[in-house]
């Protein structure tokens, strides 16, 4: 199933059976009990109270005198304590334990003599009690109060050394939050007692709330209060200081009683009726280490032909409202919407009916989230107990006794990857995968391996693009909460195609509640590299040159970018990137660094220059390694091998991979992203392999080929001068720069190479060329042809290259003259007549 439940902490795993050991050693010592059965047959009364910050579990049990018994599981040490017991059939609303385990708060009734364990007596008093267990010594009464009761210590950030003073809070049913100041001092040794158990300051923290809810890792409440019918969300921070503050206030399109109260996260309250939370709203608030907010919020259910459910992305500034149309359901289902953290994804579940994860950072367009109904095998392996999220994603059912850490799983998601036809949903599970990654190099080549087989699958959106902007993205996202804001994290802007979802979800675009506050976007995009290289290429045409130091500086980032990737790559590639300098893409790479850099230092306030250069370096380098991933996945995939930029008759497999690599710079030309230098030379030979002649040349003057330097000149040498080769030849020198093509024709010991060589040298002599008086008569060297013309012509050129010497070295090549001139010019007039 997509959400992977593993077990922390059972309870009767880690903790039965040590208490039957117990039990079993206490008998055979003659200590007496009712039987070994006991625990046996009463191990219903074994549940769990409470997890405290530092994740050890308060959890009670019945002995068998019925007395109530309180115990602590130590994560760390996993190894189990017992606290401390009441020697009285009483029934536990709440428990805590202070971080130094001194002492221990309780709120507790009287048990029903009759039906039901977990029910109130009318007119019974709920005691709540602080007891000091360092060793067991004085109990002090709290409260002694009709309504219930539940407690919570608070527990410093740093547990370097004890506080001078420990904190607890009050809730009551009677809508307020009292906290109190417990100071202690140790006496004969290490006897922990209460310095003044006369008199324990208090103050009031909150009052008229409706719901709150404990964040039990930042030490956050989070409550409810109603405002002139409105729902004001409020939350106060508690500091080490021993100092709280209201961090905020803010409004929740939301409806609630004002008889109601609710708690979320204040230990485990078997009173509630557990098995009709259909009945009752559902309302939580997740936040994670990036700084996101959300609130989830399910109303009562009015019936269950749909159900309706909103989430407050409060770090967006909008909110979403969501609708499944259930229809008929069955009338043995009666658990209630169960929402969990899974850090950047929120999961919505109802057990049996549908499964939602909701991307939480970017949940601008809702192809990013991931819905899948009852149809879908994923569902119905959810448990259909009701589930607690607590702080991070540590989940609890409290039905089994059962402490789960909640993750994504990676190979079922993966999996669902390759099985998906939606668009949507290869969107969403892409960005749902890269985001769980903890072997990153294992989950790309994956990836890279669907990608390849399923290139042309994809109609919304380009594969291979999406890939590149976010595992780029996801590969230096954990830096810094705040890159989101300034990195492309998708290729998609928009989304516009409505889906038609069977079962519940047909409806689930109309019924979508987009409001999103106007800011200007700060992402970044690659525009003015786009520019500047285009400038610089103009420049460089045109014979103008920038500052030495400026081009030298673009290029010393280039080099670091591929510096820095190879560094991270040690293993031999297959293919022959990286081997040429290919100046146009390096000048990108570079021209790319320095944007970036001043982008994200413009915005990254508060952040070592040093340290965003290097998140500069390693995003770059991610984008051209994964490019060098895809095609060193095709390379392997297909056997193809270096020797492939030999010419010969092409194979499939070099076809195959010609395709992807074709698809690849349409997936970075769009967005001008920067390619491994030696790309489009690869590119380029396998288009000569595997392209005929007209559409070999249509690729290339629609700029699909590019006509490197390195690309030509293996073409000129590896190639022999058969009719269809000088065809290719030709066709290509003609297509050349001048600057390039004056240089590939030497490499082509050929009459019309040694043509075109002639037409320049004759242009470039003429350039300047004055007419000075001649002589009326025309010597004629002994092999001159009876051509008066062409003798006229032969006799100014040499004059020219006779005055001006400077002129005669045609680009450092002393074989160009005007006898080498004549010679091409009557060959080329022999092969168009034929003779």
């Amino acid at each position: 199933m997509a959400l992977r439940l593993v077990c922390d902490f059972d309870l009767r795993k880690d903790v039965l059976p040590g208490l039957r050991a117990r039990r079993a050693a206490s008998l055979a010592s003659g200590a007496g009990g009712r039987g070994p059965g006991i625990l046996e047959d009463n191990y219903e009364s074994l549940r769990i109270l409470n997890v405290e910050r530092n994740g050890n579990i308060i959890y009670t049990y019945k002995d068998d005198k019925g007395n109530v018994a309180f115990g602590l599981y130590d994560c760390r040490t996993r190894q189990n304590e017992h606290l401390y017991t009441f020697e009285k059939d009483l029934h536990v609303i709440s428990c805590s334990i202070n971080s130094e385990r001194t002492l221990l708060a309780a709120s507790l009734v009287h048990s029903a003599k009759e039906g039901r364990k977990n029910e109130l007596q009318p007119g019974s008093k709920c005691l709540t009690l602080l007891v000091e267990i360092h060793p067991v010594n004085n109990v002090k009464v709290l409260k002694a109060v009709d309504s219930s009761i539940w407690v919570q210590f608070l527990y410093p950030q740093v547990e370097s050394h004890p506080p001078p003073e420990n904190h607890l809070l009050l809730i009551s049913e009677e809508k307020y939050i009292e906290k109190f100041h417990i100071h202690v001092i140790q006496e004969d040794g290490n006897k922990v007692v209460l310095r003044d158990s006369g008199h324990l300051p208090r103050e009031r923290v909150a009052e008229d709330f409706v719901w709150a809810q404990w964040d039990m890792s930042e030490q956050r409440l989070y409550y409810i209060v109603l405002k002139k019918s409105r729902s004001i969300l409020k939350c106060i921070q508690f500091s080490a200081n021993e100092k709280f503050n209201l961090m905020f206030e803010a409004p929740l399109d939301i409806t609630l009683s004002a008889s109601g109260f609710e708690l979320v996260n204040f230990g485990c309250d078997d009173l509630q009726d557990q098995g009709n939370l259909s009945k009752h709203l559902t309302l939580c608030v997740f936040t994670n280490h990036t700084g996101s907010l959300c609130v989830c919020y399910s109303p009562k259910f009015d019936s269950w032909e749909k159900i309706t459910y909103s989430v407050f992305y409060f770090h967006k500034g909008h909110s979403k409202t969501f609708t499944a149309a259930l229809g008929s359901v069955d009338s043995l289902v009666t658990k209630g919407l169960t929402f969990l953290n899974l850090d950047y994804y929120v999961a919505v579940y109802l057990p049996g009916h549908f499964f939602h994860l909701l991307n939480i950072q970017h949940p601008d367009l809702i192809c990013h989230s991931l819905f899948l109904t009852g149809n879908n095998e994923v569902v119905d392996m959810l448990p259909h107990s009701p589930l607690q999220s607590l702080s991070g994603s540590l989940v609890l059912d409290w039905c089994s006794g059962k402490l789960y850490r909640a993750l994504l799983n990676q190979s079922y998601l993966l999996q669902f990857l390759w099985n998906t036809q939606l668009d949507c949903e290869k969107m969403a599970v892409l960005h749902c995968v890269l985001s769980c990654s903890r072997d990153p190099r294992f989950l790309e080549a994956k990836i890279i391996q669907w990608i390849s087989e399923n290139i042309s699958t994809c109609h919304s959106f380009d594969l291979i693009q999406e890939f590149i902007i976010a595992s780029s993205y996801w590969s230096i996202y954990p830096e810094t909460s705040n890159i989101d804001k300034l990195l492309p994290y998708s290729s998609v802007l928009t989304w516009n195609t409505v889906h038609s979802f069977k079962g519940y979800w047909e409806k689930l675009n109309s019924n979508l509640e987009y409001v999103k506050c106007s800011k200007p976007c700060l992402l970044y995009n690659n525009s003015m590299v786009k520019r500047e290289w285009h400038s610089l290429i103009s420049e460089e045409k045109t014979g103008r040159r920038r500052s030495m130091v400026y081009v030298r500086n673009i290029f010393d980032n280039a080099m670091k970018v591929i510096s820095n990737l190879e560094a991270r790559n040690l293993e031999p590639r297959l293919t022959p990137l990286f081997q040429e300098e290919d100046y146009h893409q390096r000048l990108l790479i570079g021209l790319m660094v320095s944007e970036l850099r001043e982008h994200l230092l413009r915005h990254l306030q508060g952040i070592e220059k040093k340290k965003i250069e290097q998140m500069v370096l390693d995003y770059i380098s991610k984008l051209l390694d994964l490019i060098c991933q895809i095609l060193e996945t095709s390379w392997r995939t297909h056997h193809l091998h270096p020797w492939v930029l030999h010419f010969r008759r092409a194979s499939a497999a070099e076809f195959t991979v010609f395709h992807i690599m074709t698809r690849i710079l349409e997936a970075t030309m769009s967005l001008f992203l920067p390619l491994p230098p030696g790309f489009h030379t690869l590119h380029t030979i396998l288009g000569v392999h595997c392209l005929p002649l007209h559409n070999l040349l249509h690729y290339i003057d629609s700029g699909v080929l590019l006509l490197t330097e390195t690309a030509v000149i293996r073409l000129m040498k590896d190639l022999d001068n058969s009719e269809n080769n000088e065809k290719l030849k030709f066709s290509i020198i003609v297509r050349l720069p001048p600057h390039i093509g004056q240089k590939i024709c030497r490499l082509w010991d050929h009459p019309m190479s040694s043509n075109i060589i002639s037409r320049n040298h004759v242009k470039q002599l003429l350039l300047n060329y004055k007419k000075q008086p001649q002589s009326s008569m025309i010597d004629k060297s002994p092999g001159s042809v009876e051509f008066l013309p062409l003798n006229y012509f032969i006799e100014i050129l040499t004059d020219i290259e006779s005055s001006n010497q400077a002129l005669y070295a045609f680009e450092g090549h002393d074989n160009v003259d005007a006898k080498f001139v004549e010679e091409a010019a009557l060959k080329h007039t022999t092969m168009l007549l034929g003779l």
